[in-house]
């Protein structure tokens, strides 16, 4: 195998999926971190953005690609990589796997031609990246409530995959759990697993009764209408991404306690979140076959 994979910011998910795509045969380079950061010694570090560009036959993106869409997400790196300059050097028809890339970086991507996928779009990864997730969205949960998730009552809102998975693991430890829904046919499937059902529009009827709120919905859902309602002892865990599904200045000025969970597989479990995103970007050059 002679192909070069250039992996450029991120994360220690990132040093992750360089080892992972050593060991699966690929010449690797790692650009965007400073070097006491990794360990493995297989993997050449190139301090040269434009090197690593020419190097590559594959670039693969960081997970999100950029929090302003002006610089690359490189926190393990004491430099900034301009995301736009980046883009500029990224030969037309290159083939750059990102992750969770933002309207105007995709686009940019299709002004210079670039052959861009998002990585965080395939269903593997969502259904995988959700195990990590909701373990850390309960580990959060355990540390800041002053009681036990056994025998609370729990609101889980949105069905979707960390919805799913959250759900399942609150019930394996007794966790009194009800899940928020849109469909009938969610509501109808979240019943057969045992937990309550509420539709995602009555929450703030409802939402006084728990303990604990974990927000997965992408919309703001939570606004003063519910959030006036949220007992002042619970706590909300918003694990939905940018914008959130908590109104926040509300939030604050209710002096509700609301937690903004972002990046949660990054942060509690780096390793096995890598090897997800190396799993999946090997699926995407197997089918590309690239």
């Amino acid at each position: 195998m002679n192909q070069k994979i250039s992996v450029i910011g991120g994360d220690a998910r990132q040093i992750k999926v360089a080892a992972a795509l050593s060991d699966h045969g690929y010449s690797v380079m790692l650009t965007g971190f400073c070097e006491d950061k990794v360990f493995n010694k297989t993997i050449k570090i190139e301090n040269d953005v434009q090197k690593a560009v020419e190097f590559a036959d594959i670039i693969v993106l960081p997970l999100p690609v950029s929090f302003d869409d002006v610089f690359l997400n490189t926190p393990l790196y004491d430099k900034q990589i301009d995301v736009c300059e980046l883009m500029k050097l990224v030969p037309k028809n290159q083939l750059l796997l990102t992750g969770m890339i933002s309207k105007k970086l995709k686009t940019l991507c299709n002004v210079y031609g670039i052959y861009d996928m998002d990585y965080f779009n395939r269903e593997e990864m969502k259904i995988l990246n959700a195990i990590p997730t909701a373990e850390g969205a309960m580990e959060i949960a355990m540390r800041e409530m002053p009681i036990t998730l056994h025998n609370s009552r729990t609101l889980v809102m949105g069905y979707g995959h960390v919805g799913k998975v959250l759900a399942k693991m609150l019930w394996g430890i007794g966790s009194k759990v009800t899940v928020s829904a849109r469909k009938c046919s969610d509501l109808a499937t979240i019943r057969t697993y045992g937990y309550d059902s509420i539709k995602t529009e009555d929450v703030a009827k409802y939402i006084g009764e728990f303990n604990v709120i974990f927000n997965t919905i992408p919309a703001k859902i939570l606004n003063r209408d519910v959030l006036q309602n949220v007992n002042k002892h619970s706590i909300i865990i918003d694990l939905a991404s940018k914008p959130g599904g908590v109104d926040f200045d509300v939030a604050k000025e209710l002096n509700k306690k609301v937690i903004w969970a972002l990046s949660l597989p990054g942060k509690v479990a780096p390793i096995t979140a890598g090897e997800i995103i190396a799993d999946t970007i090997l699926n995407i050059i197997e089918e590309l076959g690239v």
